[in-house]
């Protein structure tokens, strides 16, 4: 049984806490590989910047470059509209697969509200990743889990990894200031962002 990780996003730019996330998140689950699938459009919010998704696209790729069982891949990008997560596994999943969806958080509170959350549970076994140290968000962590092994059977796993308290929004604004990125992207991403002129 091969196990394959999914972690998709919209990579917006991507930077070092989504590759401290994966790291953590093949090591912990076994993984054999991992798809890093930037999204064409996420469904659950607006884009604010209108990066192009070959930019977003060729980021990701730097950012994940030279780790060994990651593949970046432009799946949802060709099949172009509303990334649904539901359509991505369905496309990944086969009989001698097990599929391991990472999500943040956020995502993970609201996986019940995603499109066919029953079909995400029967073909994945979804993890999640903290990227804040937010105390109050603990029995809500906890409530949720709990209803999602009552409602589809499966429990959801906490990938543990100190928490890199950066978002891509704080980049972005970061950037449209002018203020240093103090060293949250990977090296070649800054650089790509720079020489394209991106998020100002």
């Amino acid at each position: 049984m091969t196990r394959i990780g999914i972690y998709g996003g919209t990579f917006s730019p991507p930077h070092k806490g989504h590759v401290a996330a994966a790291r953590a998140f093949m090591e912990q689950m076994w993984l054999d590989f991992l798809y890093v699938i930037p999204n064409a459009l996420p469904p659950h919010k607006e884009m604010e910047f209108s990066v192009s998704s070959e930019h977003r696209l060729e980021m990701t790729r730097l950012a994940f470059a030279g780790m060994d069982g990651v593949y970046v891949s432009d799946m949802e990008i060709r099949r172009g509209g509303k990334s649904y997560t539901v359509d991505t596994l369905r496309e990944l999943s086969g009989e001698d697969r097990r599929l391991f969806l990472l999500c943040g958080t956020d995502m993970m509170l609201s996986l019940d509200e995603w499109r066919e959350p029953d079909e995400i549970f029967r073909l994945s076994y979804p993890t999640y990743v903290r990227r804040e140290a937010d105390p109050l968000l603990d029995a809500r962590i906890v409530q949720k889990i709990a209803l999602y092994r009552e409602k589809y059977g499966k429990v959801v796993r906490r990938i543990l990894t100190d928490p890199i308290e950066i978002s891509s929004g704080e980049i972005r604004r970061r950037l449209r200031t002018g203020e240093a990125l103090a060293d949250c992207v990977p090296p070649m991403v800054e650089k790509y962002i720079h020489d394209n002129h991106l998020y100002v």
